[in-house]
Order: structure tokens, then sequence, then C-alpha cells
């Protein structure tokens, strides 16, 4: 396995992506660009680009935040995500930014990205393909917010959407889902959720343990929704 710090920028804020590849993958290679959750690129977002890198793809977890910013506990996490969450129309240019960087990353195919992210990361995803940025064929959300841009008139969508949601997820309730099957309707999108009985937010990530509060690691709705990732990434880059 190859990693690399790969540096970028949006407008004058620097940016530092992390590079998954194997050396022995065909170039060039297609591009899955993972977004992060609120707490910004960490271990969690590494692993993911390396289980990205070992299906021959390359994997570019992107800093969406600029500066590799950070946080882990969630005042911290908060002021982190909510200046790009209030200003959806700067949360669009930045993942214009990156995805424009995952094109100039040696060795990769430009053509043939798929964008995928968790939570935050997920919202990340969705905006990727409501901006219909050039290259991305596909997006995928784990357990991601589905609150829209409202930025401006939807333009049609041209990315397959896979959405991995818990269907008791406080942070994106069913009616919250419901609203995102018209909005990807109506933009004539290629839409699929998988929505998961008893599941809340976080399934996917194993330090998740508040059920509580709505968020909590479910290992077999996690594998369920990897390997639905696996056949969907094989899909979008089929061609």
């Amino acid at each position: 396995m190859h990693h690399e710090i790969y540096k970028y920028s949006h407008g004058e804020l620097p940016c530092e992506g992390f590079v998954a590849r194997l050396a022995n993958t065909v170039q060039p290679a297609p591009v899955v660009v993972v977004c992060h959750a609120w707490g910004g690129r960490d271990a969690f977002a590494h692993e993911q680009a390396e289980r990205i890198a070992r299906m021959g793809y390359l994997g570019f977890a992107a800093d969406i935040y600029g500066n590799h910013a950070t946080a882990n506990e969630p005042a911290g996490c908060s002021a982190l995500m909510s200046p790009l969450m209030q200003d959806r129309a700067l949360l669009r240019e930045r993942l214009r930014a990156t995805i424009a960087a995952a094109q100039r990353i040696p060795g990769a195919d430009g053509r043939r990205i798929v964008v995928i992210g968790f939570c935050f990361g997920g919202l990340c995803a969705l905006d990727c393909a409501r901006a219909a940025l050039p290259g991305v064929i596909g997006v995928a959300a784990f357990h991601g917010l589905f609150t829209p841009p409202n930025i401006g008139p939807q333009q049609p969508i041209t990315a397959k959407v896979l959405a991995m949601h818990g269907f008791d997820d406080p942070m994106a309730t069913p009616d919250a889902m419901l609203a995102l099957t018209k909005e990807l309707t109506a933009a004539g999108a290629r839409w699929e959720i998988d929505a998961y009985g008893n599941t809340v937010h976080a399934f996917t990530n194993p330090a998740a343990n508040d059920k509580s509060n709505g968020m909590a690691f479910d290992p077999i709705t996690c594998a369920r929704a990897f390997a639905r990732l696996d056949g969907f990434l094989k899909e979008c880059f089929a061609v």
C-alpha cells in the first residue's frame, strides 16, 4: 500500500488530502473521493481510502475543512462543520475545488470519480451530485444528512446516487428521507436509498456508542452497507 499527502487549495485555503493506492494499481485508475465526518480528515477516513485502494481504485480522503483541521469532541466538531452547513454555496465551491484536485492526482482517471461520505461527508457526497461536478459519475452517502442546499434552481442530476440510511436516524428523519426522494426524482436522478430498520446514526463507526442520542455502531448493517458500496462502485466504473 502506498500513501501520500496530497496538497491542494481552495482559493487561499490550503488543504491536505490523503491518497492511498496499491503499487500494482492499473493507471489511469478510477478515483473514490472520501468525504469525512464532522471531525475532519481522521484515521477513519484514511481507513476508507485504504479499503478503496485494496479494490484496485485510487482512494482519496479529502480535507473539506482545510488546513487538515480536526476535532474529537462535539463542540470542536460543530465549530468546524457549522460554517459550511450555514453557507452551502461555500461548501459547493469547496467541493468543486476538491474534485478538481482529485482529477489532478497523478495516475487518476479524472473522468471516473465516485464520491462517498459519512455523516457530514454524506451530505457532501449528495451535494457533489446536486452540483453536477465534472467527472463525478456516482455518489454514495453513509448515514448522511439530507438537508437540501437551497442555493438556487436544481439542475439535472446525472450522477448515480446511493444513500445508505438508518431509518431511526434522528438527524435524518423518515420525512427528510422522503423529501430527498422527491428532490432526486424531480432532478431526474437515478437513485437508490437503502433504509435499515432499527438502525440509528453513525452505524459504520465502531466508536459510536450513544444510542440514547441516536448514534450507535451496528456491525451487521455496516457490513451490508459496505457490500452494497462494493457493487455500486463496480457498476459505476464498469464503463
